[in-house]
């Protein structure tokens, strides 16, 4: 349940926004169809198919005791289609923002398989990272803040404040999820946190910065594709001794510590170095 939480103060946050809105009069909530609907929108609908998975898991139900990982795949990509063709069509996106470059990269109908790819790559890639104790939330910690400075400076205010209301939540989750772990995440916020961070790359037109800031993630994913391939291809020889790569480092002797916090040391210059490229972007 600890995911189930998380999800739970951020709408807590958000319905008291409403609620202050209604009361004392304040101009704007955290629902707002310009800034916020869509993250919203993401976390609640990936939160719920993670929320089905780990009570499959829990409860033993159906066959493999979880939903299969065709159906969690075939769920994220007919989201990420959906919102591809709303930013494609009613947004007219098309470009993307490159560091260093005055004019952004114009890449056409490509526009969807890229946002495509990148939704369900992020969901799963954090879900993947999930693996040790701590070393996903501090990364996500990482990169929810580089987020809330990044929506600030583009004045997209409300979701900024959101962004910032999932910092917190991570802040106060990461306390108990250290070593050793009081609470887990599972499915049910890792794949919802991941979904949202790279739809907060194409509303921001980040997608780059996004790959600097989350490239630990990116490894983690990529590992797996290497491992899964190779044992096709290669009738079964592993790259790895285990992946995801963070258990490959524990197979050959790292202590669950040393890669957490040696992980979370390069996620944090990694933020910075994403920092300073978004900062050139624009």
């Amino acid at each position: 349940m600890g995911g189930a939480i998380i999800l739970w103060v951020v709408f807590f946050m958000v319905a008291v926004s409403v609620a202050l809105q209604q009361i004392w009069w304040i101009n704007y909530s955290l629902i707002n169809q310009k800034e916020t609907y869509l993250s919203l929108f993401t976390l609640v609908t990936v939160w719920f198919l993670g929320m089905i998975d780990d009570y499959m898991n829990i409860k033993w139900i159906g066959k493999a005791k979880w939903l299969s990982a065709k159906f969690k795949m075939l769920w994220l990509l007919l989201f990420a289609t959906l919102w591809a063709l709303w930013f494609y069509y009613k947004l007219d996106a098309g470009t993307l923002a490159i560091p260093l470059m005055e004019q952004g990269l114009s890449i056409g109908i490509w526009f969807i398989p890229l946002f495509i790819f990148t939704i369900v790559a992020f969901s799963n890639s954090v879900n993947i990272t999930d693996g040790l104790d701590g070393l996903a939330w501090g990364l996500l910690l990482f990169t929810y803040g580089i987020y809330t400075y990044i929506t600030f400076d583009q004045e997209l205010f409300l979701l900024s404040a959101l962004c910032a209301s999932i910092v917190w939540a991570l802040v106060a989750f990461l306390w108990f999820n250290v070593k050793p772990a009081k609470f887990y995440m599972w499915d049910v916020w890792s794949l919802s946190l991941g979904a949202n961070l790279g739809i907060m790359a194409m509303l921001t037109d980040t997608l780059f910065i996004l790959v600097i800031i989350g490239l630990l993630f990116i490894l983690n994913i990529t590992s797996v594709v290497i491992q899964l391939t190779s044992k096709k291809l290669r009738k079964w020889k592993k790259v790895f001794r285990i992946a995801p790569f963070h258990h490959h480092l524990e197979a050959i002797g790292w202590k669950e510590e040393e890669i957490v916090f040696r992980f979370w040391l390069i996620g944090l210059l990694l933020s910075i170095f994403g920092i300073i490229m978004y900062i050139l972007q624009k």
